[in-house]
């Protein structure tokens, strides 16, 4: 029996072959082959939101000149240490205190010789140190600024706002972005006689730059230091492909 079936396995694939050469490829009708491309709609959903900044940064220095570099050394490490004690009675971190530029260094002074030669000598020596501060709670900001300018550094930066964090509110933007995509793609689905099929691809494009609103920033003197943490415009971008019924 299982010759029998080998038989005609061989028989049909020897009829095969004789077919093939009996009828010229050129004459085999093989019809037409199409591609249509699929009809698709990409469209860019955009999102966005506004928050109220949260945090506030500033940046405080303290610098000496004296011809003794252990005294200017001193000066500033003393006062340094001074603001940094005051900054934390105020109630900031140690980890939101980052020490930002340290500097000592001689300066050359230039002198004439007798004989009307410039030449060079060593001069003062110049100490710097600044921190920066960064403060949590952006409403005490004006507190903050006060007692900057009160606290024996020579100079004082900010505050500059910021949010906390953007986190928590990406998620939404996202969605929401996905959302304002899906509407634009079914207008256009809808003007061109067409039915919104599915998603066939998202991509998160470039999040928009932030943008500041309505911070007022003030560092003068006398009386209280005017700040308005003002707030801070975040969002999301996505590129979504949908498929055209």
């Amino acid at each position: 029996m299982p010759n029998r079936a080998l038989l005609g396995f061989v028989l049909s694939v020897v009829f095969i072959f004789a077919a093939i050469f009996a009828l010229p490829l050129s004459r085999i009708d093989w019809g037409n082959l199409h591609f249509t491309p699929g009809k698709t709609i990409t469209v860019i959903g955009q999102s966005q939101t506004t928050q109220k900044n949260q945090v506030a940064s500033f940046t405080a220095g303290v610098n000496a000149v004296n011809d003794n570099k252990d005294q200017a050394v001193g000066e500033v490490n003393k006062k340094m240490t001074d603001i940094i004690k005051s900054v934390k009675d105020f109630g900031a971190k140690s980890e939101d205190i980052q020490t930002q530029n340290m500097s000592v260094y001689q300066t050359q002074e230039s002198y004439y010789d007798t004989d009307g030669r410039q030449k060079t000598r060593p001069g003062q020596w110049q100490v710097s140190n600044s921190i920066q501060i960064t403060l949590r709670d952006a409403n005490r900001a004006s507190d903050l600024a006060n007692l900057l300018t009160t606290s024996g550094a020579n100079n004082v930066y900010g505050p500059s706002f910021s949010l906390e964090s953007f986190k928590d509110a990406e998620n939404q933007l996202l969605q929401d972005a996905i959302e304002d995509a899906k509407k634009k793609a079914g207008i256009i689905a809808s003007a061109s006689g067409g039915k919104l099929g599915k998603v066939i691809s998202i991509t998160e494009g470039t999040q928009p730059d932030a943008t500041l609103l309505f911070a007022k920033e003030g560092m003068g003197g006398g009386g209280g230091v005017p700040t308005e943490p003002g707030s801070t415009t975040t969002g999301k971008l996505v590129t979504v492909m949908f498929q055209l019924q």
